[in-house]
């Protein structure tokens, strides 16, 4: 750590096993250097797995996944005449770089520091951590882009406190990444899971059809849980790891005239750009309504979440700049938003070796295999009732660390589980809850999750010497106890019978 962060109190056994695992962590190579070794590995493991003909047979079908020799001529082909493709399709980096505009200039010109000075001026000190995670769990409506907007706000509110901005950075991480399967609002996400669910339910009943709303009640009490536990995590463990910030501190003085001119500007410019946008979704016939079905979840205003927000940002940013005149003409927003696109110049580089790594641990099936045979493992275990449910969470928990992918784990597993669990008496939606659980208690701590390097980007803005070690040390605890407090909670939920969503039951009716 810089000197900025000191923790002067008695570790315990915890603080110092987190101490050799940050420790090891930070023995790691640089992020870019380590996916490009992580790339050669795969290269190497795909030569010798084909060689001895690894394979697996796809759920719900006959055809065979073999390992693919990445070094042959056509694995060669595929990643010269990819790469660039690879790099520019990365789905991270176009998210990255377009959302980074808007909030780069509402950073740029002051107005994401007043706002935040009104808010913290204004909130309980004390209610700082679990509105930060409750936000980070809500903030998931907004899909990826909560990676990108929300930990840098909530470390920016750390710091005009007083306290470690790391820490805020860290806290909000984990509630984003490991709350995926926790939210009061029912977003795209349930609809995804829910369309590969349904197809793999019909390979037992071709007339099954399900619901987005299928693990609605569980979610819900998922948040207050996820809320509860991240609070007493970050202060029983990650506030007093990164210590007192004791670097400069912006004082929060009172907003001037200027300021409060900009807010004024600026509030009114977001409501009036919430109300256009409200009128596109709320009405069945709304503009940003899906065209066909007139549905909600399923519309361009879900799937263009990103190009929405941009917006948001962009237009009350401006709006405070003119007003607050920190914006005197065009050149000035130019330079702005220049200045916060510079700054992601780390991360475009590691974005270039992270996309190469991942497209070729895709293309060489290594993953897919590994997926299948643990399922394939698991299923022979012949676990029945809530241990075959917990074992079924642990290993989806595992296979997270190898593939980030929400549907595309799900995709795999799903045509194997979900008949399975279906003949055994439970229903899709139980076996959909599983796996969310699974899927959501490691994502804090893998590196395969490319918001990771985001996060390591933000980090390095306060602390230009952490490394992935301390990263994963510290959101360490918030994994472990995610999965105590969430697989408790399914647990209950199993044993006393209650229902998952309006309609949705343990057990088939």
């Amino acid at each position: 750590m810089e000197e900025n962060f000191k923790t002067e109190r008695k570790k315990t056994w915890v603080d110092k096993m987190l101490d050799r695992i940050e420790y090891a962590g930070n023995k790691l190579p640089d992020p870019i250097t380590l996916f490009v070794i992580l790339a050669g590995l795969v290269l190497v493991l795909s030569w010798i797995l084909s060689m001895f003909g690894v394979s697996a047979v796809q759920p719900g079908t006959d055809n065979v996944i073999q390992v693919k020799n990445l070094l042959s001529q056509e694995g060669l082909i595929l990643i010269v005449t990819q790469m660039v493709s690879t790099f520019t399709g990365f789905a991270p980096l176009g998210l990255v770089v377009v959302t980074m505009i808007g909030i780069g200039l509402a950073e740029q010109t002051g107005l994401i520091s007043a706002v935040m000075k009104k808010l913290v001026m204004s909130a309980p000190t004390k209610l700082i951590v679990p509105f930060v995670i409750f936000a980070g769990l809500v903030g998931n409506i907004a899909a990826d882009a909560a990676f990108i907007i929300l930990p840098p706000i909530a470390a920016m509110i750390f710091m005009s406190l007083g306290r470690n901005p790391l820490a805020g950075l860290i806290i909000t991480y984990a509630a984003v990444a490991g709350g995926f399967s926790a939210n009061i609002i029912i977003n795209s996400i349930d609809v995804l899971l829910l369309g590969i669910t349904e197809s793999a339910a019909q390979i037992a009943d071709p007339d099954y059809k399900g619901r987005a709303t299928m693990n609605y009640y569980f979610l819900i009490v998922s948040t207050f849980l996820i809320v509860v536990i991240g609070t007493w995590v970050a202060k029983k463990f990650t506030e007093p790891r990164f210590g007192k910030f004791e670097g400069k501190i912006e004082k929060l003085e009172p907003a001037t005239d200027l300021e409060k001119r900009g807010l004024k500007w600026a509030s009114i410019v977001a409501f009036v750009y919430a109300i256009i946008i409200a009128m596109t979704v709320i009405p069945s016939n709304g503009l940003l309504r899906d065209p066909e079905t007139g549905g909600f979840l399923d519309s361009p205003f879900m799937s263009g979440i990103v190009p929405i927000m941009l917006f948001f940002f962009l237009l009350p940013g401006l709006a405070y700049g003119i007003a607050a005149k920190e914006v005197k003409n065009d050149k000035d927003v130019a330079e702005k938003i220049f200045k916060s696109i510079a700054d992601l110049a780390p991360f475009i580089v590691l974005a270039f070796a992270a996309s190469q790594m991942i497209a070729f641990f895709n293309w060489s099936n290594i993953g897919a295999i590994l997926a299948i045979k643990g399922a394939e493992l698991l299923q022979a275990l012949n676990f029945t009732g809530l241990p075959l449910m917990i074992g079924f969470v642990l290993m989806c928990a595992f296979i997270n660390l190898l593939i980030a992918s929400a549907s595309a784990k799900w995709a795999l597993l799903a045509p194997i589980f979900v008949p399975m669990f279906f003949y055994l008496g439970y229903s899709p939606a139980i076996t959909q809850m599983a796996y969310r659980v699974g899927d959501s208690i490691t994502n804090p701590i893998t590196p395969m999750l490319a918001y990771f390097a985001i996060l390591l980007s933000f980090a390095k803005r306060y602390d230009k010497n952490i490394g992935i070690g301390t990263l994963i040390s510290a959101l360490l605890p918030f994994s472990v106890f995610f999965a105590i407090g969430w697989i408790l909670l399914f647990a209950i939920w199993f044993l006393l019978g209650l229902p998952l969503g309006p309609g949705d039951y343990i057990y088939l009716k």
